[in-house]
């Protein structure tokens, strides 16, 4: 089933902003290991510069103002939330451990039960 209200537009500018920050990122791998003569501060300054550059490039795309607008959704989702007080989360972690006790101990006793109904009674296997 298809959603008629999602639409997926990409410009040619788009895809060449695109097209640029995957240039400049291959770009600084490679300024990276072709400056190993020229020291570290070389290599890695030319390392930030060039990924900084593609980060720029991708954040002023369609795709980087969409992530950007996604991350400011999800800040305003987060501040939203009502978290638990101390109490309330001591509380239901006690219920939780409380119930893997529970479990445990099932799981246990079934166990045991079936080990003694299967070497016991019907196999004959004494322990």
């Amino acid at each position: 089933m298809s959603n008629p209200q999602v639409q997926t537009v990409t410009t040619g500018a788009d895809k060449a902003k695109l097209g640029l920050a995957v240039a400049l990122v291959i770009a600084s791998l490679v300024a990276f290991y072709l400056l190993s003569k020229q020291g570290a501060a070389a290599q890695w300054g030319a390392l930030l510069v060039l990924l900084a550059g593609a980060v720029a490039t991708f954040l002023t795309s369609e795709s980087g103002k969409a992530l950007i607008a996604y991350g400011r959704d999800s800040v305003k989702e987060v501040r939203k939330v009502v978290w638990p007080t101390r109490k309330e989360a001591i509380q239901m972690t006690g219920i939780v451990f409380a119930f893997v006790v529970l479990m445990a101990l099932f799981l246990w006793m079934t166990d045991k039960s079936l080990e003694w109904v299967i070497y016991d009674l019907i196999l004959g296997w004494k322990h």
